[in-house]
């Protein structure tokens, strides 16, 4: 039940690491992985990147688009070589984070979101993620409060109140997770996400552990007897 997101042509946080516009190539890649269509954008800037391999706003896209593309270590091997000591971004760090949550490495994501979170503190795109690690690792109380956090900032979205609301659930705290899920769904919507919600963990006491599972990167918005889309606007894989 529990996912994370990237989120389709979000510039103030996926844009090209280098703090530079996107170049053609970039902006070219982003429109085919908004389009659903990754593994093109891999083979576009793969040969960009054979022909720029200094180039580190072009290796962080590159990166991306192999997320994207479901490629998660040969994405964190891409986003190792695009950081830059001189200048650290959160938003790799952030991206790292996910990937490795992606791939059950819980302990190692949760260290890419602390240092994230030491370059920028309240940025609720971390304390999301981090929060969804942190549910992860059968840890739901400490996950509310990251995503408490999450929410208070005025940067915060609704898909972000939707991932407190279920963890919420997951503690079957189910009043408070249907007063926050109503916020941003219609109240047929919102009954129906917490009657999910109640029949998915009924075998399970209030406070038992979500599964353990690895986010998926794109999951499809909230609907009707489906678990809402617990996801990021700013998670950071699509640019």
């Amino acid at each position: 039940m529990l996912t994370g997101c990237a989120s389709k042509g979000d510039p103030g946080t996926t844009g090209s690491i280098g703090r530079r516009d996107a170049g053609p190539a970039e902006q070219k890649a982003q429109a085919l992985r908004s389009a659903g269509r990754a593994d093109e954008a891999v083979k576009l800037l793969q040969a960009e990147v054979a022909r720029n391999p200094k180039s580190k706003p072009l290796m962080a896209a590159y990166g991306r688009a192999l997320a994207d593309a479901g490629r998660s270590d040969e994405a964190l091997v891409a986003l190792a070589s695009a950081h830059d000591p001189r200048r650290p971004d959160w938003r790799l760090m952030n991206t790292e984070g996910a990937l490795l949550d992606r791939l059950g490495r819980t302990v190692d994501a949760q260290s890419r979101y602390q240092a994230a979170l030491k370059l920028n503190p309240d940025e609720p795109a971390i304390l999301t993620n981090f929060g969804l690690s942190l549910a992860l690792s059968d840890r739901p109380a400490e996950a509310e409060g990251m995503m408490r956090r999450a929410i208070a900032h005025p940067a915060a979205t609704p898909k972000m109140r939707q991932n407190l609301a279920l963890v919420l659930a997951l503690q079957g705290k189910y009043a408070e997770a249907e007063e926050i899920v109503r916020r941003d769904l219609p109240p047929e919507e919102a009954a129906a996400n917490i009657r999910y919600w109640k029949q998915s963990l009924k075998t399970k006491p209030a406070n038992a552990p979500a599964a353990k599972r690895a986010p998926a990167m794109a999951p499809s918005p909230a609907a009707p007897l489906k678990p809402p889309a617990a996801v990021n606007d700013n998670f950071g894989l699509r640019s």
